[in-house]
């Protein structure tokens, strides 16, 4: 059963957390999805270094809404079976229609941020119009179109572009200004397949700024996981990137 925008907003709100001054000063906003095994400590970083370029940040948890932990999630999301990117593209649509609402955020001004599977869904949602019910698993998916007129950059961190990935064949219809960070180390994806389809976003007439990371797939997250080492270096150096992004938008 698919929900409507509304709904999906109502379930995700309470486990979205705010970073930024507390005051009614209106601000352009981050809003960050994280990768396949849930919240990991190297999203507050991001937060902060949006932040300190003087905009909000939100960071999204889709899996305690559903009841999941994050065995779970490695064991079902991280392998395909669960929440694949064009059902949580929901996720991310129902949130740009929720911030944007916001009386302290610049509807106008949002950029979305994503870590793997959050990059997956950010990116499918971007083949969408958002016409039909049922697309991004929305009965209402009308409804969040018009807020998406206000994201103006993605941020695209080793972004999962396997098969399943509707980016690999399908144009975006949306074309924000994006910077691709492809892990030149990365176990899920060649360096030439990612860029093969960041070239084809590119095609589509979206200004895509790549860096190529001399690093494994999460390298920015502090605890690594088998072939995923973490290179403090290179996070520093992601998040001086972001921060010079925002700096240009």
């Amino acid at each position: 059963m698919t929900d409507t925008v509304q709904q999906r907003w109502a379930r995700l709100e309470p486990h979205v957390t705010a970073y930024g001054p507390v005051d009614g000063v209106v601000r352009p906003a981050v809003i960050l999805f994280h990768g396949c095994g849930g919240l990991r400590p190297h999203l507050p970083m991001y937060a902060q270094a949006a932040v300190e370029a003087g905009w909000r940040a939100f960071i999204v948890d889709s899996y305690a809404p559903r009841g999941w932990d994050r065995n779970m999630s490695l064991t079902l999301v991280c392998t395909g079976v669960l929440l694949r990117g064009p059902e949580r593209a929901g996720d991310v649509a129902a949130t740009v229609w929720g911030i944007a609402q916001r009386p302290d955020v610049d509807a106008g001004k949002l950029v979305l941020a994503g870590w793997s599977h959050g990059s997956w869904s950010m990116m499918d949602l971007m083949t969408m119009r958002l016409d039909r019910s049922g697309e991004a698993g929305l009965a209402d998916p009308q409804t969040a179109r018009a807020a998406l007129d206000g994201v103006v950059g993605l941020g695209l961190y080793y972004p999962y572009v396997g098969p399943g990935a509707l980016s690999r064949t399908r144009p975006w219809v949306r074309h924000p200004q994006t910077l691709a960070v492809i892990a030149r180390d990365d176990h899920l994806t060649s360096v030439g397949n990612a860029r093969n389809v960041h070239d084809r976003v590119a095609r589509d007439g979206t200004p895509v700024e790549v860096w190529i990371a001399n690093g494994t797939h999460a390298f920015d997250e502090p605890t690594g996981m088998g072939p995923m080492q973490h290179d403090p270096e290179l996070t520093q150096e992601s998040l001086r990137r972001l921060g010079a992004f925002l700096g240009r938008i």
